[in-house]
């Protein structure tokens, strides 16, 4: 068991840098520290040693002191304080200290809601208004680095390198894509992140299927929105916003 550990810490993981392009990176066992990103043990540790600092966190009464409640998933979490938030991310580093861990200040910051909004997990979560009342609510929405991450994964499956593909193979590939996408991304105002994706991968389909077929014109009308989703099947996001139970369209 122990070499196989040992063997996870080390093993190099693909990683890609959000265009398209993958390097193998092996920081973990150059540095001797920590373990690549998305090594099947990652979320195990990550588990372990976030459950030592939010117990942590309970017994030695800094809940209660700042009033101050952990939201955390791996090694991602936020600190929601009612009290000070200074004094609360005080006592945050001098707990990560004593359990030796790092945090990473590049993503560590203080943000005042409703005033300021903030990222986690995918998610942009702050004020925002009912466009049919004006109504104020406070809510998560998918974030901007989120929808471009998920249209980063339909520029790369619509490459021109892989116009050798079957059209239905490839919008399969898509579909799982939008699918796991939309099922994740269900809550808060989410009819803009859905229409934007829409609207890219129908034309960049387009794009690909005249590439594929050798055909100069890129217009609707060349293959139109009946066959890309009627014919093809090609999930569409944006009709199905006003069906979640929990999202606010």
């Amino acid at each position: 068991m122990l070499h196989l550990i040992k063997m996870w810490l080390q093993a190099p993981v693909e990683e890609a840098d959000g265009r398209g392009r993958k390097k193998r990176t092996t920081t973990a066992k150059d540095t001797g520290r920590g373990v690549p990103q998305g090594a099947p043990i990652s979320p195990l540790l990550a588990n372990l040693y976030m459950r030592r600092f939010v117990l942590g966190w309970k017994q030695r009464g800094l809940e209660g002191r700042f009033g101050a409640k952990i939201v955390s998933y791996a090694d991602d979490f936020v600190i929601c304080c009612k009290g000070s938030a200074e004094q609360a991310m005080t006592e945050m580093r001098r707990l990560m200290e004593q359990l030796k861990l790092t945090v990473n200040e590049t993503k560590t910051h203080i943000r005042e809601l409703p005033q300021e909004r903030f990222d986690f997990l995918g998610y942009t979560f702050g004020r925002y208004y009912t466009p049919r009342t004006g109504r104020a609510y406070l809510c998560p929405q998918p974030s901007k680095k989120s929808v471009q991450r998920m249209i980063g994964e339909i520029r790369e499956a619509t490459d021109r390198k892989t116009t050798g593909q079957g059209a239905e193979e490839t919008v399969k590939r898509i579909n799982r894509k939008l699918a796991g996408w939309g099922n994740y991304f269900n809550l808060g105002p989410v009819s803009k992140a859905y229409r934007a994706i829409d609207n890219y991968t129908a034309t960049r389909l387009r794009r690909w299927l005249c590439s594929k077929h050798k055909v100069g014109s890129t217009r609707t009308t060349r293959f139109p929105y009946e066959y890309l989703y009627k014919t093809l099947r090609l999930i569409k996001l944006q009709p199905t916003a006003h069906s979640l139970p929990r999202a606010n369209t």
